[in-house]
């Protein structure tokens, strides 16, 4: 395992062709494009977790998971701390949850992030199709101000933490 590059991953997932599923790929692109000038940002998007991830999570000082929520009201926007926790049952091979992808970064590299976020919007509609629902798009704007204001918090400006010379 390399030693710790990233202070602030962020990780989404999401299907593209299932309407509101698809807001975590979205968004990760979203934060590419807003991040991309700092290098302590590494942004990742995939169709669903999967263990390999454990990794990429061990290595970084903070983790900020992007989702959408079919459990939360459509359209809200939720922002919630994750704490590692065993996979039920044991370790799916396919796909893992924020908490199991935390407690198996720990479990393989005992090493975990600081910090640990994750980011939801309620979905309305995961059927078929590339479009959005109408309260997922009057969501976006929040989101990506939530996202960035995360991200920000997760960075402290390198300028307030200088020693006096």
């Amino acid at each position: 395992m390399t030693p710790t590059t990233t202070r602030c991953l962020i990780l989404a997932c999401g299907n593209t062709l299932r309407g509101d599923d698809g807001v975590g790929p979205w968004l990760a692109q979203w934060a590419e494009d807003r991040f991309r000038s700092d290098p302590e940002i590494r942004v990742l998007s995939r169709h669903q977790w999967t263990p390999e991830l454990a990794e990429e999570i061990a290595c970084s000082s903070s983790v900020l998971f992007i989702d959408c929520s079919i459990e939360s009201d459509p359209g809200s926007i939720r922002l919630a701390p994750v704490e590692p926790a065993a996979a039920a049952q044991g370790l799916a091979t396919h796909h893992l949850g924020a908490a199991e992808l935390l407690a198996l970064a720990r479990d393989l590299y005992n090493s975990q992030p600081v910090t640990a976020q994750i980011l939801t919007i309620g979905a309305e509609s995961t059927e078929l199709g590339e479009e959005f629902s109408a309260t997922v798009n009057a969501a976006l704007p929040g989101a990506c101000g939530l996202l960035e204001k995360t991200v920000r918090r997760l960075l402290p400006d390198p300028e307030l933490n200088k020693q006096p010379d």
